[in-house]
């Protein structure tokens, strides 16, 4: 598996990284529990080694999965985990906070979940309006100082603010939804965008959903979520726009049966092509719940796409009907 550095970091990881959100949530009901621990270990054995989590995801839940998983192969991995959704005063999950206070008592409840003494990169997960970013990133330099904490990210971060965080301590990588169809962070700083910050900065970018959480495998049926999958309410899935956004997948599909392979590589291939445009150093971490998915996941990296394709692509990519999330949740991001 190839290796790269975020950034100007020293961190290196592996060009494709999992997702692993959807193991225990947000996507349907939870994988069961011995078949995502198999996954993950099998994932570093195929030489995917950059894992990320979240208290949020579950809540806690995600994170004692990776924690059980990666226990005899720590020193093997890459592991990312995320703050700030969960508020540990009262409010509970779901709340906001990047409180100092609050950025402490998170990181205490992922080491212990995930079984480890250190964290590789700590994320805010989304940034708090009622907290001084400054304030946020002087509380977890203090934890790369205790050596509990090794590398700091952001997620869903305008350049404005990443500029304003880089200077108290260096920011490592901005996590933020990236793919064919979702493409906000390459946006000017004016219209919220982080692009050009990172690339000034050199910060490394960390896609999450680069498949279009699962849209672009051309393997989701919009009529079968089951309750508990968020896409069942998200708006490109949804109505009228689901079914205009099915010509996205269309267009994706066509490409791939050139090329003799699975739509999902396509995608993430896509993804790697932009590196090179963007100036960043880029690792994205798609998700999935079966070996089948992980290994066409990383089979990405050996697809090249001709300036020709991602011309065909760009010219055949229909408009992409609907927003990335639903209006609480684009209340969250690019801000």
């Amino acid at each position: 598996m190839q290796k790269r550095k975020l950034g100007k970091s020293n961190l290196e990881v592996s060009a494709i990284g999992l997702g692993c959100m959807g193991l225990s949530f947000g996507y349907g009901p939870a994988a069961e529990r011995p078949a995502a621990i198999k996954l993950i270990r099998t994932a570093v054995e195929r030489g995917v080694t950059f894992f990320d989590t979240a208290e949020a995801y579950g809540p806690f839940t995600n994170e004692e999965l990776v924690g059980e998983a990666i226990r005899d192969r720590r020193d093997q991995v890459v592991v990312a985990t995320k703050f700030g959704l969960v508020s540990h005063s009262g409010g509970g999950p779901g709340v906001t906070d990047s409180s100092p206070a609050n950025v402490r008592t998170a990181l205490e409840g992922s080491l212990k979940r995930l079984g480890t003494d250190y964290i590789d990169l700590y994320y805010q997960h989304r940034v708090d309006p009622d907290t001084p970013i400054e304030e946020t990133v002087g509380a977890m330099a203090e934890l790369v100082a205790e050596g509990k904490v090794r590398y700091l990210g952001l997620s869903e971060v305008t350049g404005d603010l990443l500029r304003r965080a880089h200077a108290v301590h260096p920011i490592t990588a901005v996590q933020s939804e990236y793919s064919l169809w979702t493409r906000d962070v390459e946006t000017p700083d004016s219209e919220g965008g982080a692009m050009d910050a990172m690339r000034e900065l050199g910060v490394g970018f960390v896609p999450y959903s680069p498949l279009g959480r699962g849209f672009l495998t051309a393997t989701v049926d919009l009529a079968s979520f089951d309750a508990k999958d968020f896409r069942r309410r998200n708006p490109r899935f949804v109505g009228e726009a689901g079914q205009k956004n099915l010509a996205v997948v269309e267009a994706v599909r066509k490409v791939a049966d050139d090329k003799g392979v699975p739509p999902a590589q396509i995608a993430l291939a896509w993804v790697y092509a932009q590196e090179k445009r963007l100036g960043v150093s880029l690792a994205p971490i798609p998700g999935t719940k079966r070996v089948k998915y992980l290994e066409d996941n990383a089979g990405a990296l050996d697809v090249e796409l001709t300036a020709e394709d991602l011309q065909h692509i760009e010219a055949e990519l229909p408009e992409v009907a609907g927003e990335r999330y639903d209006e609480s949740g684009m209340a969250s991001v690019n801000r």
